[in-house]
Order: structure tokens, then sequence, then C-alpha cells
């Protein structure tokens, strides 16, 4: 009895058992992702494949056109484009095409961290992606441009989907060409993370979201992140730094009046110097309602200054798509449909468990 048509999937396991379910074996899997994570047509090639896996071709095509659709593309001055992309129940999520063939992608629908000065967590964690629906984004974005670097900094916490994001990770460092350390895990801390990346074939960059020193000020910008102290995070930053055998970073949305100050800027320099770590200084995108302002880029760049003659390497960045208020959660706070209500915290065990 042939196997029933290919169900909606959103997990790269799930995937796997269709390819299997239809004849397919490890070598055929491999060709048929490697295809679709460069964007090329599964029926291209000289593939050997099973009758049984060739005829289910088209179905397995518009299964993975299905996983998401792009509803509105914002290009900006800089060479960015921030994308946003409809799930196929409706939700949406962004990704944001970068300058020198880099990728920003989302992890979540929503999030559950709650940053201030962010829109990713306005309604708070709709749902978790799947790992298909994860590596979809990529695919999605190669058939509009070259990607060899992907970042996971768009919505979402990907610590609060590890084993989905992980999933991802695996695959694209290897069937989808992508070099390891062009792979960044973007974290708001988590001792899971600090476990578990070390473990994996593929190990990617990280990047810690980081944006003070004083834990109570911490506290206050990401109200929902583990109770780590910046120094135990940022000591754990560092040894995966070295066991990886690249640079981690540290992200620091700078917000004027808030953590631009000296203070700040002193309690680096006693913490970061001798370190296997780059801090990236990202003035805030401006957020409607968010109470925030942007520093002047004079005191910006001053503060770099500053921190590099102390040791610490320190880079001042712009975020990508400013000038079409491309920030991460904007568009779809904007044009995305009305949020379901999100998940409570009370049925989610604490992230740092």
């Amino acid at each position: 009895m042939p196997p029933s048509p290919l169900p909606r999937v959103s997990q790269l396991a799930e995937l796997r058992d269709q390819l299997r379910a239809r004849g397919a074996r490890p070598a055929h899997e491999q060709q048929l992702l490697r295809r679709w994570l460069q964007a090329k047509p599964l029926d291209g090639g000289r593939l050997d494949l099973p009758l049984a896996l060739r005829a289910a071709l088209p179905e397995l095509h518009a299964a993975l056109q299905g996983l998401l659709r792009l509803r509105s593309e914002h290009p900006a001055a800089d060479g960015s484009a921030r994308l946003l992309l409809g799930l196929a129940d409706g939700q949406s999520i962004e990704a944001t095409l970068l300058p020198r063939e880099g990728l920003c992608i989302s992890s979540q629908v929503g999030c559950a961290v709650g940053c201030r000065f962010c829109m990713s967590g306005r309604d708070g964690l709709q749902r978790q992606l799947g790992s298909a629906e994860i590596v979809a984004q990529v695919a999605l974005a190669r058939a509009r441009r070259p990607v060899r670097k992907v970042v996971f900094m768009g919505i979402g916490e990907p610590s609060h989907n590890l084993g989905a994001v992980l999933e991802a990770i695996e695959l694209l460092g290897t069937l989808g060409g992508i070099g390891h350390k062009e792979l960044v895990f973007s974290t708001v801390g988590d001792a899971r993370v600090f476990e578990r990346l070390p473990l994996g074939a593929v190990k990617p960059a990280l990047a810690l979201s980081l944006h003070s020193t004083d834990a109570a000020r911490r506290a206050q910008l990401l109200p929902h992140a583990p109770p780590l102290a910046p120094a135990e995070l940022v000591d754990a930053a560092d040894r995966y730094a070295r066991a990886s055998g690249y640079p981690a970073q540290l992200q620091w949305t700078l917000l004027a009046g808030v953590n631009d100050g000296d203070d700040e800027v002193h309690a680096l320099l006693r913490l970061l110097p001798g370190r296997r770590l780059m801090l990236n200084l990202i003035p805030f995108n401006p957020v409607d309602g968010s109470g925030y302002r942007r520093p002047d880029w004079a005191r910006a760049v001053a503060m770099t200054q500053q921190l590099n003659r102390g040791g610490v390497l320190t880079r001042l960045r712009r975020s990508a798509a400013q000038d079409v208020d491309g920030g991460c959660g904007q568009l779809r706070a904007r044009q995305a449909p009305p949020p379901r209500p999100a998940l409570q915290s009370v049925a989610l065990p604490p992230p740092w468990l």
C-alpha cells in the first residue's frame, strides 16, 4: 500500500521520516536536503532515487515551500533587507538579509525574555519554531541571494528552543555548507547553552547579549533572563570561545543614560581584558513607547575608543535596516495579524532549569 500524501512537517526528523517512508536511504536524504538548502530544484541534477521517492518529489517540494512564505520585503540603503515571513499556521516571523552575504533568522514566534528595548517579546512567546521551519528561512533567503553566514539573532531566544536550534545548526554546518564560525548562536545566557554547545559536531560561534555589567540593571533590562551574574556569563562565554577556537561576541545595546555611562565603561575595563571576547556596541534602534533613546553618536564613538585603549576589543555597530524601522519584531508588530494569547510562564519550566 503506498504511503499517504506527505503531511505538513515542521521538524527535520519528521521530514526525514517521510523521506524514508518513500524509500529514501541516508544518501538520498542528504542529496535532497542539500539541494533544498542550496535553493536548487529537488528534481535537478543526476539523482539516483527510488521510484516512489522520485514520484513524491512534487509533493515534497510543495511541503517544503509550504513551511513559510514571503509576506513582504523591506530593502534598506545599507544593502540589507528585512523580510516578513508567514508560517503555515498564519503566524509571522522575521529574517534579515544582511550585507556581505549574511542572514539573521528567528527561532521562535515571539519571545519569553521580554527585553525592555526589544519588540520581539511584546506579545510574549506564541510558539516554538520547528527545526525545519528554522532551516527553511535559509532556503528562502538563498533563493534571493547567496548566504554564507547565519546568525540566530532574530525573533526568539534560541536557548528556549535549544533542541530545534541545535538540530538546524548541525544541518546548516554540514549539508548547508556554512562554516561553523559563520553560524552564530545568540543568547541572553543559559547554563544549558554552555553545557550543550561544546558537545555538538558543529560548534557555532557564540554571541552573548550582556547589555550591562550590573546585575540589577541587567535584570531590569532583561526581566526574564536566567539569574546568572554578568561576571559568570562572561566567564562562561570566555571558556566556550577558547574551547571552540574562535572569539565570542558580547552584544551591548546602547541606551542613552542607561548603560552608556562611565560606570559601565570602568566595569568593562576591569572585567574583559585578556578574554577571548569582542564587545559589540549597538546603538538602540528606536521603538515607539519603549521609553529608551539612542545615545549621541559622539558618545558612542568616545565609549568605543576608551574601551579599545583599555585593552577591550570593541566595535561600534550600526543595526541593519534602521531607515525602514526594521528593528527585530517591528515588522511583525506592524503588519502581522493579532497574536494569539501568549504561552503562560507557569506552563513552561524556567529556562535555566
